[in-house]
């Protein structure tokens, strides 16, 4: 997943050499988050990170909040090119399939410091201010629009797809808190046949 993450963003050019230097921070906080979640990601570490000086963040953000809301943004924003890119290339029927075997394969569950935001910081959310949290509720609500398009012949498609997005998401989760490799692996394989079952 990761690879294929890194290949979907397209990314805008920056114009100037401050947003240039902006992107640079918020790319860097969007992996630092992932990797060490919110309370343990700081933004000296961030900025040092990044290759800038602790004192030039506040030419780029009001407050850590408001980088935290943008990283959390950016962060989103991969796992939702990550769907469409996939969507767009796998048949309709079969999108879905596609999009859960990425999510759950091996790589992704590797990669938390590149991976899906919501399997590595959604238990953290509820503690965040409303800003991070504002920004991480759209992107959820994205995937949810997105998942549930691919759902189009279903009469119950909108529930099915939160079911979709929190069994993905979850099982994420899981597969990581846990120590034990085969217990791990359990969680990724009985979603990924429960959900092959269903088709």
């Amino acid at each position: 997943m990761m690879i294929i993450m890194k290949k979907a963003i397209a990314k805008l050019k920056p114009t100037s050499r401050k947003e240039i230097t902006h992107t640079r921070i918020v790319e860097t906080a969007a992996r630092a988050i992932r990797r060490s979640g919110y309370d343990g990601t700081g933004v000296a570490d961030i900025m040092k990170e990044a290759g800038l000086t602790h004192g030039g963040f506040y030419a780029h953000f009001a407050s850590r909040d408001a980088m935290l809301a943008e990283a959390a943004d950016h962060a989103g924003a991969e796992t939702i090119a990550l769907a469409e890119r996939i969507f767009a290339e796998v048949p309709g029927e079969q999108a879905l399939q596609a999009l859960m075997n990425a999510y759950l394969s091996s790589e992704h569950l590797a990669n938390i410091e590149s991976g899906c935001s919501l399997a590595a910081l959604g238990s953290e959310m509820p503690r965040q201010a409303p800003e991070v949290r504002k920004a991480s509720t759209c992107r959820i609500k994205e995937m949810i629009g997105l998942i549930k398009s691919k759902l189009t012949d279903q009469s119950n498609a909108y529930e099915e797809s939160l079911v979709t997005l929190s069994t993905m998401v979850g099982t994420i989760l899981l597969a990581r808190a846990v120590e034990d490799p085969e217990l791990s692996e359990d969680f990724r394989q009985a979603t990924l046949k429960h959900f092959n079952a269903k088709e």
